[in-house]
Order: structure tokens, then C-alpha cells, then sequence
């Protein structure tokens, strides 16, 4: 009997990691992380790495943030705070929506996460169930469409290229939509396209979802660097819309995992309940400093580093277009250049080895971003300074002639 009792504990537990592996079957590595973990081994050995592959912008964060968190830390500001985060910084991001995107939001619908990542992990509760269907453009951000395999519903992935500007007509959304199909999750500015969703496109796109009772999740997390006069919020166009932000990027606060997600009211409670269990709460010192991200003499830092990123796109576009690599119209946002390689390879991942391993330039293979196509691209990220940004592409253009 003991030996019958314990035969049938090794077969649950051999049952249960199957499961385990099912879970994850489908969920790729995050290649970025690889081509930086690679690149500082290099550095290690003493070579000198121009680092084109993660975004992350190369400023520290603003020094009025940094001594907003030296007083909350002297202030003993280190325990737990609300699931949802500090009425205070939600507060801040009502005053945020109001001033940025005339739209007047209950604090209730502002929940604070730890980062984009934390938000869109609840997110991914919150909406999806087995078996479920969500659309994302290929090449998109890779934790998309990790977290909805990682839910057990379905990635259903529309192949997009630069004629489209890598973003989704209704058209298209029509012909990629399959019965299951319960939503669409899209960003604008994009990872790693660096295209904006036109408001109007945004209004077809917003109203194709409702036609097709499909939830839209919107991702905002490059908001503020944008280099167009007109950058929406879907929450101007859906107030049903879900949304998630982050203050790693415009904010530059990406070591300090803040971010935050707005959903509807009626989804409130349950947004809550989720955050409760997987985060407890929000890094408590990291809010109380993020209140600063608000302050005038923060903001004036902010855009001085969006015209300097501004600058680099420039310089970058044009050289890499000269190179004979093909790239969207125009980059109107984010810090990355999504260029066409195929002239030069059709293996993005060995032209990115051989890039960082003989020229020591770090860049990130498409294949990160897109199932499809993503083997004749690569992204650049110009978050590194100007003048390591020439040598970078001095070092492109002598390997590539």
C-alpha cells in the first residue's frame, strides 16, 4: 500500500511539471537580454561595445526623482503601501490625463504597477481565458505575446510590414479575426516600429473592436517621446479602453519598475484583487519619488532629452537609410529604428552575432519582435549619446561594404 501511495505521488508530480512545461511551451527567451548579457561579457575582456540593443535611455533619472526618493527613504517611506499604489501618485495621474488628453478620470480607475510588465501581467488575467484569441501585429513588443501563451489563449499574429507603418487598418484586423477572437492588444508608439496610430486610424480601430465585442489594450509606454504634434490617448477615443504606461521610458525611471494601468469601472475591483496577489504592492519609496516626475523643473528635463533623442533619430534614419537599409516614413516615436536588412541577410540573429561578436556593435535581431518576418530585421536603439552613436554606424558601414 505505502509503495502504491508513493508510485502515485511520482506520477502526479511527473503529471504536474508536463503541465508546467505545457505552460511555457511557445514562450520565447527575451533575445535582447541575450545580446546584452553577451555584450558586457565582452566589455569584461576589455573591448570597447557601442550598445544599440536595449531601451533603455542612457540619462540617469532626473535628479530632482533621485532626491525625491533620498527624502522618502530619510522619512522611513519603506513599507507596504495600497495594492493600487499612494492616493498621492494616482492623484498625480489624474491631473496628468486632465492637463495631457482633456479627460477627467476617477483616481479608482488608475491602478500603479511594478512597471509596464507588472501591469500587463495583470492584464493578462484580467482579460484572457483559455483558449481565447488575442491579436497582435507581428513584429510587436515579445512579452505580448509570451504573457497571452502564458495565460492559455491563443497569440493570433498579423504579419505587417512598412508599408503599413507596421500599424493595423480594420481591414486587416477583419482578416485575421477568427471566432474565438476576444481581443486586440496594440501599442502606439510602437516596440520596436517606433510608429504612431493617427487618431482617425485609432477612432476605425476602436470602433472595429466594438463591432467585434473584442477588449482593446492599448500600451502607452512611450508617450511623451513622441516626435508628432498629435499623440492620442485611446482613453480620449474609448473611455473603455484598457491602457497600460510606464515611467521607464519618457520618465526615465526604468530600474525603479513603476509603471501604471487604467481600466474600466467596472473592472476595478477585480484589477485590485489581482494586484493584491501578484505584487502585494508597489515599491513604496519609487512612488513617493515619482510624485516629483510631475514637477515643472522635472518636465523641462524630460523635453530637453526628447529633443536630444529627437536628434539622434535624425541622425541615425538618414544613415542607416544611406547604408541601403529600409526603414518606416518617418520614426514618430520611441528611441528605435526597426530596419530592413535583407539586402545584407536573411538571418537577423547570425548578422546581429556577427555585428557584436567581429565589429562590437550590439544590436537586437527581429526575430525578438516578429514569428514571420522578423529574420530581415533588426532593431537599433538610439539611447545611447551621439558620439558613440557615429562610431557605431562608422562600424556598420566598414563591416557592410
Amino acid at each position: 500500500m505505502h509503495q502504491r501511495t508513493r508510485r502515485k505521488a511520482g506520477m502526479d508530480s511527473s503529471a504536474n511539471r508536463r503541465h508546467g512545461a505545457t505552460r511555457l511551451r511557445g514562450v520565447n527567451p527575451f533575445r535582447v537580454m541575450l545580446v546584452f548579457n553577451r555584450a558586457a561579457e565582452l566589455e569584461r575582456q576589455g573591448r570597447k561595445i557601442v550598445h544599440m540593443e536595449a531601451g533603455e535611455p542612457d540619462f540617469a533619472t532626473a535628479g530632482t526623482i533621485r532626491e525625491a526618493a533620498k527624502r522618502a527613504l530619510d522619512a522611513g517611506l519603506t513599507q507596504y503601501t495600497q495594492a493600487p499604489g499612494i492616493p498621492e501618485l494616482r492623484d498625480a495621474l489624474v491631473v496628468h490625463y486632465r492637463e495631457r488628453h482633456g479627460l477627467e478620470l476617477p483616481r479608482e480607475r488608475i491602478l500603479i504597477t511594478l512597471g509596464a510588465s507588472g501591469g500587463l501581467a495583470i492584464l493578462s488575467h484580467l482579460l484572457l481565458r483559455p483558449g481565447a484569441g488575442v491579436l497582435l501585429t507581428d513584429p510587436s513588443y515579445p512579452c505580448y505575446r509570451n504573457l497571452v501563451r502564458l495565460a492559455g489563449a491563443e497569440a493570433q499574429l498579423m504579419p505587417i510590414g512598412v508599408e503599413e507603418d507596421f500599424q493595423p487598418s480594420p481591414a486587416l484586423l477583419e482578416r485575421h479575426r477568427r471566432n474565438h477572437t476576444a481581443g486586440l492588444w496594440l501599442a502606439s508608439p510602437g516596440n520596436p516600429t517606433g510608429t504612431v496610430i493617427p487618431r482617425r486610424q485609432l477612432r476605425e480601430i476602436s470602433d472595429w473592436a466594438d463591432a467585434a465585442g473584442a477588449h482593446l489594450l492599448l500600451d502607452e509606454t512611450y508617450h511623451g517621446l513622441h516626435y508628432v504634434d498629435d499623440m492620442p490617448s485611446i482613453l480620449e477615443i474609448n473611455p473603455g479602453a484598457f491602457v497600460v504606461n510606464s515611467f521607464s521610458k519618457y520618465f526615465g525611471m526604468t530600474g525603479w519598475r513603476l509603471g501604471w494601468i487604467v481600466v474600466p469601472e467596472d473592472q476595478v475591483e477585480a484589477a485590485n484583487i489581482l494586484a493584491q496577489n501578484l505584487f502585494i504592492s508597489p515599491s513604496s519609496f519609487a512612488q513617493h519619488a515619482a510624485l516629483e516626475a510631475f514637477a515643472p523643473a522635472s518636465r523641462e528635463v524630460f523635453e530637453q532629452r526628447r529633443a536630444a533623442f529627437r536628434e539622434r533619430r535624425d541622425y541615425l534614419a538618414a544613415e542607416l537609410s544611406a547604408l541601403g537599409m529600409l526603414l518606416p516614413r518617418e520614426i514618430q516615436g520611441a528611441f528605435y529604428a526597426y530596419a530592413n536588412i535583407s539586402v545584407f541577410s536573411h538571418d537577423s540573429e547570425a548578422f546581429c552575432t556577427q555585428m557584436l561578436e567581429e565589429h562590437g556593435v550590439a544590436i537586437t535581431p527581429g526575430t525578438d519582435f516578429g514569428e514571420i518576418n522578423g529574420n530581415e530585421y533588426v532593431r537599433m536603439a538610439f539611447t545611447t549619446g551621439m558620439e558613440d552613436l557615429k562610431l557605431g554606424v562608422e562600424r556598420l558601414r566598414r563591416a557592410l561594404a
